[in-house]
C-alpha cells in the first residue's frame, strides 16, 4: 500500500463517542436477531460465538469509558482558573 500523498483523517472525539454508542445499542438491539441466527448451531459454536459478542461488548465499553474520560479531560484545561494571590 501507498500512503503518500495522502491526508491522514482524525476523526473528532464527539464522533468517536457517538460512532461507540451507535455499536453498543445496535449490540443490543441486535440481541434477539442474534439469538435466532445462532438456534441452527450447535452448543459448541453458539458459546463461541456469544463469547465472542461478549468480549466485542466489554471492548466496546471500555473505550466508550475511556473517551468519555478523554473528554472531561480534555475540556478541563478550558476552563479558566483564578488567578493564585499570594
Amino acid at each position: 500500500m501507498d500512503f503518500r500523498g495522502q491526508i491522514p483523517t482524525l476523526i473528532p472525539l464527539e464522533e468517536k463517542i457517538a460512532r461507540t454508542q451507535r455499536l453498543l445499542r445496535r449490540l443490543d438491539e441486535d440481541q434477539p436477531y442474534l439469538r435466532v441466527r445462532l438456534s441452527v448451531l450447535d452448543d459448541e459454536h453458539r458459546q463461541s460465538v456469544h463469547a465472542y459478542a461478549d468480549r466485542v461488548r466489554a471492548e466496546a465499553e471500555a473505550e466508550l469509558k475511556r473517551l468519555l474520560d478523554e473528554r472531561t479531560t480534555s475540556t478541563e484545561w478550558m476552563v479558566p482558573q483564578t488567578p493564585d494571590r499570594d
